[in-house]
């Protein structure tokens, strides 16, 4: 099916649409040679569009941008394969010039076709404001992304039209034809026909002219508050290729990560309870200096499952540290995380593993909120603080978060690799390991779904968490989160 949907005739041209088009051809090829002198005189806005785009598209992938004009965000994103798209000929010549190293063409965005060609980032910024047929643009994308591929599209706020327009008019910004003004609903909608899912979404830029000090306030912080961000010039949206991500599950191996640190009492009940899934289920202990007889329990049990294993997380310290060991070791497809306390059933795996192989999520949270909990399961104050991240996160990753910190999350590995690639921009700053995780995910555009479990009282052993000294440590990362994207995008 999704060789099929790839492969779909994408729409025709008549003859107006390709009158229209001449005509946009001829005023572009006559503006060529001023574009540069536009783009100087508004830098700072561009500026802007090269952080906002650059955050989530990392140096190194290779990207495709649609409607490249000079070829300057193309250059910009650093990328090792770089492929840029413009109807204009006398354009493209300059972006040649400027920058020898990426690969320009002459092509239009609603008939686009690259021979078979895919990239890991698709830009689209500043153009479906004049395509003729936006719908047949977002379909022809079929021919140039694969399953993990993103669409990182911008788009003008229609409310900003009047000055848009009365600037272009005294000279300030460079003429262009009359075009469509999309608004997110719009933009949404459009994607989601054609098979594209909104990962995320949001405003940037409410001061597109640099102002010491107001237009750093303005556009890293107010372009985001509530009732201000409706006014910021700027709308972006980042998608995913679900039409490729919406399949039979296949068979896939699993790796379960399972820290512990004096859990005697529960060794035995992870042997028996963990499940066999897809192509086969490898269990990985990473322990954490047990004093207790951990080690000790899980040794006795390791020839009756071959497909166990035991790590000593050595000099490391914290969860965070173990799991990073524990899917070093992995030899699996898709990552699991299961606590050892059991206070997640691990016989929830499997409605995890299902939304990874049928390509419903890429990172797969667990969430503990929903159903009633076993009494003394979570005390009032941790309940309380859940609740709090809950929302707090909310807010700042732009994207429903139930239960930031439920120790079961999968992925796999490819998205994990992806994480890695990116943990630099955060630093190690997380001893526990979600906020790496979910962090990671929402930066690189991961699509993160909840899967609700029932969480259980504690049988054995004691709560590794501090209420007090983690709970400082949380809202330190939570300010960390804040800053790196709500402040930087």
């Amino acid at each position: 099916m999704p060789q099929m949907l790839a492969n779909a005739p994408l729409p025709t041209t008549d003859a107006n649409q390709r009158e229209r088009r001449a005509a946009r051809v001829a005023l572009l090829d006559s503006l060529a040679a001023t574009r540069d002198d536009f783009r100087s005189k508004n830098s700072y806005y561009y500026e802007e569009i090269e952080r906002v785009v650059g955050f989530f598209v990392p140096p190194g992938a290779s990207v495709l941008e649609i409607g490249c004009s000079t070829g300057d965000l193309l250059a910009a994103l650093r990328p090792a394969r770089g492929v840029g798209i413009d109807i204009s000929p006398a354009t493209l010549e300059i972006a040649r010039r400027k920058h020898p190293t990426l690969d320009f063409r002459d092509g239009t965005a609603e008939e686009l076709d690259l021979g078979g060609e895919t990239f890991d980032y698709v830009v689209m910024s500043d153009v479906v404001g004049y395509l003729d047929d936006v719908w047949g643009a977002f379909r022809a994308l079929r021919r140039v992304m694969h399953a993990g591929s993103r669409l990182v599209l911008t788009a003008y706020n229609f409310v900003w039209a009047p000055i848009l327009r009365t600037s272009a008019a005294l000279g300030l910004k460079m003429p262009v034809p009359e075009q469509n003004w999309l608004g997110a609903y719009d933009l949404k909608n459009l994607l989601e026909l054609n098979g594209l899912e909104v990962v995320k979404s949001g405003e940037a830029t409410l001061l597109p002219k640099r102002v010491p000090l107001l237009s750093s306030l303005a556009n890293r912080l107010l372009a985001r508050a509530p009732g201000l961000r409706h006014f910021a010039l700027v709308q972006y949206v980042v998608a995913r290729a679900a039409w490729l991500n919406e399949r039979p599950g296949p068979s896939l191996k699993c790796s379960v990560v399972v820290p512990c640190r004096n859990e005697e009492g529960n060794i035995d009940d992870i042997f028996c309870r963990v499940p066999q899934m897809g192509a086969g289920t490898e269990i990985i202990f990473v322990d954490g200096s047990s004093t207790d007889g951990t080690v000790d329990a899980i040794e006795r049990r390791l020839p009756a499952r071959p497909d166990a294993m035991l790590i000593h997380q050595g000099d490391g310290r914290g969860k965070g540290d173990a799991v990073r060991k524990g899917f070093a070791a992995a030899t699996g497809d898709v990552f699991f995380i299961l606590d050892a306390d059991l206070t997640v059933p691990p016989e929830d795996l499997p409605k995890f593993y299902a939304a990874i192989s049928e390509g419903k999520g890429e990172l797969v949270n667990g969430t503990r909120l929903v159903f009633p909990m076993e009494d003394q399961a979570m005390r009032f104050l941790n309940l309380v603080g859940n609740k709090f991240f809950s929302m707090a996160f909310t807010y700042i990753l732009g994207r429903p978060i139930k239960d930031t910190l439920c120790g079961t999350k999968v992925l796999s590995r490819e998205h994990y690799d992806r994480i890695v690639r990116g943990r630099a921009y955060f630093g190690d700053f997380d001893p526990f390991g979600d906020f790496d995780l979910l962090f990671g995910a929402a930066r690189a555009g991961m699509k993160i779904v909840e899967v609700p479990v029932r969480y259980r009282a504690r049988t054995y052993g004691e709560t590794k968490i501090s209420r007090f000294r983690h709970g400082i440590l949380l809202l330190k990362m939570a300010a960390i989160a804040f800053r790196k994207f709500k402040v930087s995008v």
